[in-house]
């Protein structure tokens, strides 16, 4: 059996690793049993005694037939759209900091996609089916089949008169433009037939060409020629390569494109499904997100040019080797384009585009779509859920798998302007969930990996308070950044003095207020500091989080969870926000989604692990599982900080775990965990106390044990007693208090063995 310890490579032989030497344990698990989820849908906490009260929160409690662990179901607070009277767009967004991508992330192994022979690929005969065809510009079924006669490839559309034509135009052999020789056709799509042919005049290179499905269409000849001036500014290495536009004698437009001979996204669905006799089999999470990952620096570079793809799904883009490329730019459009027409997909397309346009929230719409579509059976994606997602009680995956479900679950929102705001934001927090999907399966803590919004936190004992949660990072594009720098004192009225004199006002200033002023216990105005920040932009999650904090320090963990919980679906690739909803959900009795968030934490990153187990057991020891407990401690890793406290906690449990379970073999055991804790010596020596005075009763009930030692003293009554007077006295000589001094040596005296002399 493979060792639990985190980075610990080794194998338990005889219930011990071979490597760290740690005894083998089983992972904590959330309890089966309990209530069903609540949550406080919390508004504005109410402030600490003796500070004004803000409004009353709201409270709601969902009652279910099981324990639910999907966050999504606890309260909240409004953000964004919700807090705006205007419903205006966000007034600033956070900056990102760009990172490097590769497939896989770095993370992960995706299986590689040969490159196919093209001439394979071919469509013998080149026809588009019956159920495909319909009118390009009134979407009336077209051309089908009538009294037993097959349907017409040319005519006119019966409903608004628009002609059509689904013939190829190119044959095999026509030289197009002198230069390059059609072979055939590869496929036909919604604005054109796409053909293959050979570059005569590049060493008979495989090309694509692209031609309109029906040149007699105004509004499809008008995309054609856009997409020509579009194509011609991009070149970036995800994006498939336009080498040319050619002209036939007709007067249709070509454009001339890099052969990419991999599989679509679309295809590799199908042959897994074939591969499975029909049935649907998803691509693996992990895979998908990396998939997504790859592609959204080409998103970030085309809207960078102003540019908009509009008509991103899976058919668009392909897997060939080891990477990915994005085909297909005849959606392409200007930002501020408002007169081309819009061409998208039903199921893809975010639902405000016909009426108010495209803009770079609706391409992220459809990236978040295209995600879904690929990692599970998303039945009615085009009708029924055409602009939602199912539940989580529907959806197994979502419910395993919950970031990735809030993730969705942001980018797909109703409005755009509670979606991610750019390409960049989104991987980052693309780049989060795949570690935590990563993670689940790899039984290893994953390293370290810095947050661009969080502090990486640096607790390293048994404690979570307000001030021990993950700090909120400078933000370089404050209208204050560098004088902000400037104020170096630690001390928080100094602090929050200086910060009164602040050049102009901003959301840093605000925030560094609210954290001084907490610090200085003063709740009212660290709420007050929050609430500047989410005036000055309703989209701004870090008033809300500084909420949060102030709804800790209050005591109203009920109202933290709302806080939390929205910073949570607003930074799904976060984790500093689960570590926090973790405590409050744990504070408010809520202790299933508090472990379950803790063991996210735990497993993910190295820095996470030791305040999330402590979490851990902190859940298993209010519910009564004390093995579960001490698993969880066991697995905080000596090189930790906190090893030294994880063991005096381990030490406290065995000492005290009920007299029904208590054995002189788990009393040892405490008196083990004990020598290797960290530990204040006079603690050391009530706790040594009470592991002996435990094992004395267990010895003069049960009688001794032959061969037993408790603490490398053997277990009768004349040696127990004997070393249990020895650390009275020494508990005696530590304590500066003369009476309970004086109490400590009379109980030595008491316990002592009685002689004749």
């Amino acid at each position: 059996m493979r060792c639990a310890q985190p980075g610990c490579t080794g194998t338990v032989v005889d219930g011990y690793c071979d490597v760290c030497g740690m005894a083998a344990a089983s992972s904590p698990s959330p309890s089966a049993a309990g209530g069903g989820s609540g949550g406080a849908a919390a508004s504005t906490p109410p402030a600490a005694s003796g500070s004004p009260a803000g409004p009353a929160s709201t409270r709601s409690s969902a009652v279910s037939s099981r324990v639910s662990t999907v966050t999504n179901r606890l309260g909240q607070v409004p953000l964004g759209s919700a807090r705006s009277v205007s419903g205006s767009r966000p007034t600033r967004r956070l900056g990102s900091r760009a990172g490097a991508s590769r497939l896989g992330a770095g993370l992960i192994e995706i299986p590689s996609v040969p490159i196919l022979d093209p001439r394979q690929a071919l469509m013998d005969p080149p026809a588009v089916a019956e159920d495909k065809r319909f009118c390009s510009v009134c979407q009336a079924p077209v051309g089908r089949a009538r009294d037993g006669s097959p349907g017409r490839t040319k005519g006119f559309c019966p409903k608004c008169r628009t002609p059509f034509d689904f013939d190829p135009k190119l044959s095999p052999g026509t030289l197009l433009g002198g230069q390059y020789e059609i072979v055939g056709c590869l496929a036909h799509g919604g604005m054109g037939w796409i053909y293959l042919a050979r570059d005569r005049n590049v060493n008979d290179r495989w090309v694509v060409v692209k031609g309109l499905l029906n040149a007699g269409d105004p509004d499809a000849f008008r995309a054609a020629v856009a997409e020509k001036q579009f194509l011609a500014e991009v070149e970036h290495p995800i994006i498939v390569e336009i080498y040319n536009f050619v002209a036939a004698p007709d007067g249709a437009s070509y454009i001339i494109m890099e052969y990419v001979g991999g599989q679509s996204l679309n295809n590799l669905l199908k042959s897994r499904m074939k591969e499975q006799g029909g049935r649907f089999s998803p691509i693996p999470v992990d895979q998908a997100l990396a998939y997504a990952i790859e592609v959204l620096p080409a998103f970030s570079y085309l809207h960078g040019l102003g540019l908009l793809y509009c008509d991103f799904k899976p058919a668009n883009v392909i897997q060939v080797g080891d990477g990915i490329k994005l085909i297909d730019l005849g959606g392409v459009r200007r930002i501020d384009d408002d007169v081309s027409p819009i061409y998208g997909t039903v199921g893809f397309q975010a639902p405000e585009v016909p009426s108010a346009g495209t803009s770079i929230p609706s391409d992220i719409y459809t990236i978040a779509r295209t995600i879904a579509v690929l990692v599970f059976e998303f039945r009615g994606y085009q009708n029924q859920f055409a602009d939602a997602l199912p539940s989580p009680d529907d959806v197994p995956l979502f419910a395993e798998h919950d970031s990735l479900y809030r993730l969705l679950l942001r980018a797909t929102a109703p409005r755009p302007e509670d979606r991610f705001q750019s390409a960049e934001e989104m991987r980052l927090q693309l780049l989060g969930v795949l570690r935590e999907v990563t993670a689940a399966s790899a039984g290893a803590v994953t390293r370290s990996i810095p947050s661009t919004v969080f502090e990486t936190p640096t607790v390293a004992g048994d404690r979570l308070d307000w001030n021990d949660l993950p700090r909120l990072l400078p933000d370089p594009d404050d209208a204050n950044a560098t004088w902000l720098q400037a104020i170096t004192t630690d001390d928080p009225l100094q602090r929050r003095d200086l910060l009164a004199s602040a050049p102009t006002s901003s959301p840093m200033v605000s925030l560094e207020r609210a954290y001084a002023s907490l610090a200085l216990g003063d709740a009212a105005a660290a709420w007050a500091a929050a609430d500047e920040v989410l005036a000055a932009d309703p989209w701004d999650w870090r008033g809300v989080w500084m909420q949060g904090l102030v709804a800790l320090f209050n005591g109203h963990p009920g109202d933290a969870v709302g806080a939390f919980n929205t910073v949570y679906g607003t930074l799904p690739g976060e984790l500093a926000p689960k570590l926090a909803l973790a405590r409050a959900c744990e504070l408010s009795g809520d202790l299933d989604v508090a472990d379950r968030l803790y063991g996210v934490c735990a497993r993910t990153d190295a820095a996470y692990v030791a305040p999330a187990l402590f979490g851990r057991a902190r859940v298993a020891s209010a519910a009564e599982r004390t093995t579960d407990a001490l698993a969880a401690l066991d697995q905080i890793p000596a090189t930790s900080r906190a090893f030294g406290e994880s063991r005096r906690k381990r030490a406290m449990l065995l000492a005290t775990v009920p007299d029904e379970r208590r054995t002189l073999q788990t009393l040892d055991a405490a008196a083990g965990e004990l020598a290797q804790a960290t530990i204040e010596p006079r603690e050391r020596a009530s706790l040594r106390i009470d592991i002996l005075a435990a094992a004395l009763a267990e010895v003069l009930e049960g009688g001794p044990v032959s061969g037993a030692l408790v603490g490398g003293i053997p277990a009768t009554e004349a040696d127990l007693r004997t070393g249990l007077e020895t650390a009275y006295r020494e508990a005696a000589s530590l304590e500066p208090d003369r009476q309970r001094r004086v109490e400590l040596v009379d109980q030595a005296n008491r316990v002592r063995m009685r002689t004749l002399t």
